[in-house]
């Protein structure tokens, strides 16, 4: 008998809970960035008196990009300088970024990875004589980086690990912490705040969130004096690789929608550098991460005919490198190099897993070649166990065989090899510049508040401050909550006040339920209804429009003034009609508000890609019409404003500022 396919209805939707909550800080997400919040928020707070909440959409153990594992702390500054940190940042974001907001991620990083280790994290060692021991082995003679022990690097930032269960470690001190604070520290899990609420008396202030349950019918109103928006990047604006039942996968979280970007943007918040997006080359299908395969196993790639892509286009990069000391070839040019060759016929392009364990061979005895191997295996089994499946599955032997390489559909984050994200205060000390510090004179230097009052953010969601990956955006987390803390300390009489009124935010929050139960009987299917639109579907007409108009995986990565001018027609439509949504669920009242956010955080990249008249990332993306890169006239911030009031968008050039001189010069 065939089989039907049909509806699987999830938590069903009723008449929401009004939940209302008061706080001084609120912390939203549960990633990395938001664990540092919460142990340095209880620190400071504890003393003060002051409440804390984390409210993460997930459950915060496996919460956020570090959730399935991973097997390198890729920022550990170790024996290095943060200076030369700040360097290799800006060489690999084509030369710009805020020095200042890299230089304090560079100067704290390593105080969150030594309490990683202190809280359980294994942390491989190298001994005196050269020998690798795993976690295990290195955590079973007293060897910890505190005591000075030398760590396995993989690269000249990065440190192995065993990390399955990294994530969890770091939740658990979290947790611990916020505990210390009894009745004025709680954690709210399952719970997603979708909006920020704004002061009634005050303009230009944050006083909290808004957000609902995905397990529970509870709208929660959160008022807090200081809001932290720390939930990620994001993921699926572009339509992805994967198809059909695959569809799912993707290299960065599926959970992640730009919540913050979009939050940071319906405020009245300033954006930077949010044209930049992140394209991962990865093994084809499987995303799986080739960063080990490079530095650790020294893993080649090349061409489908064994030529090194990178060597034989040196005079082609050249004319990108941004500067004298990108000695270094950046991210997105290796992406470029890449894909010349792709266009032109010569791909697949494989990652020679094969080349690299045979040489390891050569050297090793047999018990310490079959370690490495293990450790080759281990590597997709801590952070990408898709890859294992897929090499299983395909008769993959990496020790026999190459893999293909591929560039995936893009990302926005602010962590990675990306820049994207909120323009946020630094450090208010005497080395950084009195531009950097102008644009908050008057609401106040706390380091990483964006332009809106009361509202800080940390991780992917602070942008022009890149590579901060999982131990720098937990140190961020740490930065800004110590500056919340003295944010509510010098605004203790502070009362918030939502200009909205609890049943007017019920109403706007569970809107896409209302709308489905009043026109649910106007057609005999519910995907083919004349009076909304489902999450599904306009999730697809934004990845198919994003992809086609705005320098997706079906132009290359291309695109030119007339086709974002189409695209952000486009776009307005689906905004239009967007004001159908309909979510049958609580499930799909999550995809629902997802998508909201993603289309936020899709016109903010459109617009930004449009103003940004050069190539500034090739590899990530290309505009057609300015090929080439033009430092004279856009070696500078591009910065966006949603304006509330008008409902008009803003854009303005900010000159960037070099903080670190070049090796070579100034």
């Amino acid at each position: 008998m065939a089989k039907i396919w049909s509806y699987n209805p999830g938590l069903p939707c009723a008449e929401p809970e009004i939940v209302e909550k008061e706080t001084d800080i609120l912390l939203v997400g549960g990633g990395m960035a938001c664990c540092g919040a919460a142990v340095e928020a209880v620190r400071w707070a504890k003393p003060a008196g002051l409440k804390v909440t984390l409210v993460d959409k997930a459950a915060l153990e496996r919460s956020g990009a570090v959730a399935m594992g991973l097997s390198a702390i890729n920022t550990y500054i170790g024996e290095n300088k943060p200076d030369d940190y700040v360097r290799m940042v800006r060489c690999d974001l084509m030369g710009i970024i805020r020095e200042d907001l890299s230089f304090d991620v560079g100067r704290h990083v390593d105080d969150s990875v030594i309490a990683f280790e202190e809280w359980g994290l294994p942390v491989w060692k190298r001994t005196d004589d050269g020998k690798i021991l795993d976690g295990a082995q290195a955590k079973a003679k007293g060897m910890t980086l505190k005591s000075g022990a030398k760590p396995v690097r993989s690269g000249r930032w990065q440190i192995m690990i065993n990390g399955e269960s990294y994530k969890c470690i770091v939740a658990e001190a979290a947790k611990n912490a916020m505990e210390q604070l009894g009745e004025n520290g709680e954690i709210l899990e399952r719970v997603f705040i979708v909006r920020p609420l704004m002061d009634a008396n005050e303009p230009n202030r944050c006083c909290g969130g808004v957000g609902f349950s995905v397990r529970e019918n509870k709208l929660y109103i959160i008022k807090a004096k200081a809001t932290l928006l720390a939930t990620g990047g994001a993921v699926n604006i572009f339509r992805p690789r994967s198809v059909a039942e695959g569809q799912g996968r993707a290299w960065y979280p599926v959970w992640n929608p730009g919540s913050a970007y979009a939050m940071c943007a319906m405020s009245g918040a300033k954006l930077v550098l949010m044209e930049n997006r992140f394209v991962p080359a990865r093994f084809k299908d499987g995303y799986g991460p080739v960063g080990a395969w490079f530095l650790l196993f020294k893993a080649r790639a090349t061409n489908a005919f064994g030529e090194d892509y990178i060597a034989k286009h040196k005079g082609e990069l050249e004319k990108f490198k941004p500067y004298s000391e990108a000695s270094v070839i950046g991210t997105c040019l290796r992406n470029h190099a890449m894909l010349i060759e792709m266009k032109e016929g010569r791909g697949p392009i494989y990652i020679h897993t094969e080349w690299a364990l045979q040489e390891a061979m050569k050297t090793m005895d047999k018990k310490e070649f079959k370690k490495l191997e293990a450790e080759a295996w281990e590597d997709f089994l801590d952070m990408c166990v898709t890859q294992a499946g897929l090499w299983a599955c395909l008769n993959i032997e990496p020790e026999k065989v190459p893999s293909e390489i591929m560039p995936t559909e893009p990302y926005f984050l602010g962590s990675h090899a990306g820049c994207a994200g909120a323009w946020c205060c630094g450090p208010d000390e005497d080395w950084v510049p009195d531009q950097y510090k102008e644009p908050w004179k008057e609401i106040g230097l706390y380091n990483r508040m964006t332009t809106v009052k009361g509202m800080f953010c940390a991780g992917d969601t602070v942008g022009a401050c890149g590579h901060k990956f999982s131990s720098g955006a937990h140190a961020e987390g740490r930065i800004a909550a110590k500056a919340m803390v003295k944010f509510c300390l010098d605004n203790k009489d502070y009362v918030p006040t939502p200009k909205e009124d609890p049943e007017a935010l019920k109403k706007e929050i569970y809107a896409p339920w209302y709308r489905f139960e009043e026109n649910k009987e106007a057609s005999t299917s519910y995907e083919v209804n004349p009076n909304f639109l489902l999450p599904k579907q306009i999730q697809a007409r934004l990845m198919k429009l994003m992809d086609e108009y705005v320098a997706g995986i079906a132009t290359f990565y291309q695109t030119n003034k007339v086709m974002l001018e189409r695209g952000l027609e486009l776009l307005t439509m689906l905004k239009e009609d967007m004001e159908k949504a309909a979510a049958r669920d609580l499930h799909e009242l999550m995809r629902a508000w997802e998508n909201i956010h993603r289309v936020w955080t899709a016109e903010l990249h459109l617009r930004h890609v449009l103003f940004r008249e050069e190539t500034r990332y090739p590899g990530y993306y290309y505009r057609a019409d300015f090929p080439e890169l033009n430092d004279a006239e856009w070696r500078c911030f591009t910065l966006s404003r949603y304006n509330p009031e008008t409902g008009e968008w803003e854009m303005e050039k900010f000159p960037y500022v070099q903080i670190i001189p070049d090796p070579l010069g100034p």
